[in-house]
C-alpha cells in the first residue's frame, strides 16, 4: 500500500511534466502525422522532386531533337542511319559487334 501511495505523490507532484512527456511520445512517435514519419515524407519528396528535375531535362532534350528533326532533313537521315540502319541504293553498310569484355 505505501508503494501505491508513494506512485500516487509521485504522479500528482509531477503531473504537468508526465502530461509534457506523454504528448512528446505521442506526438512524436505515435501518432499518423509523427515527426518521424514527417522526416520520411520529406525525404520520400526530395527523391522525387530530383526525379521531377531529371524527367524535365529530359523532356526538354527531347523537344529539342523533335524540333530539329522537324526543321533539318539531314538530321532525319542521321537518325535513319544510325538508328534505324537504312542506307541508299548504292551503298553497303558494316556492322560491327562492341567489345563486351569492358
Amino acid at each position: 500500500m505505501t508503494q501505491l501511495r508513494t506512485l500516487w505523490m509521485f504522479v500528482r507532484r509531477r503531473k504537468y511534466l508526465l502530461t509534457i512527456v506523454a504528448f512528446v511520445v505521442i506526438v512524436g512517435f505515435l501518432d499518423d502525422n509523427s515527426l518521424v514519419r514527417r522526416l520520411e515524407y520529406a525525404r520520400e519528396a526530395a527523391g522525387l522532386n530530383s526525379e521531377i528535375e531529371r524527367y524535365r531535362t529530359e523532356y526538354n532534350r527531347a523537344t529539342e531533337q523533335l524540333k530539329e528533326l522537324a526543321v533539318d532533313t539531314v538530321a532525319i537521315e542521321r537518325v535513319a542511319r544510325e538508328k534505324y540502319y537504312m542506307k541508299r541504293p548504292n551503298e553497303d553498310i558494316y556492322l560491327f559487334k562492341e567489345d563486351r569484355r569492358k
